[in-house]
């Protein structure tokens, strides 16, 4: 089972406590994009295997957004952070190259 820990509340939830919202640190566009940055953010998203970082909400919790880091392959949870931010903490990208130092980013 997935646990991730809300880094606003501090709770330490369940998969099936939290709401899954899909790939983090999308660029969204406002009136005026053209069709094809649209079409890209409606209909193409990564799908990696291995590293992954994702938007979930503690939906039974405090129902707030935020930002996980963790492998698709094994559900390993490197840590969570903020929905606010615009990419990952440093010490958060340090902590995941420790761990898979062939690891090439997150962009």
């Amino acid at each position: 089972m997935l646990i991730l820990t809300c880094p606003y509340c501090g709770v330490a939830a369940e998969e099936t406590e939290l709401h899954a919202g899909g790939e983090a640190h999308l660029t969204r566009f406002g009136t005026g994009a053209s069709d094809e940055d649209l079409q890209s953010y409606l209909f193409y998203r990564k799908n990696p295997k291995g590293v992954h970082f994702e938007r979930w909400r503690h939906s039974n919790g405090c129902g707030k957004w935020f930002h996980a880091a963790r492998c698709t392959m094994t559900l390993e949870v490197f840590g969570t952070y903020s929905a606010q931010t615009t990419q990952p903490p440093a010490d958060l990208i340090k902590k995941i190259k420790q761990k898979r130092p062939d690891w090439e980013g997150w962009t």
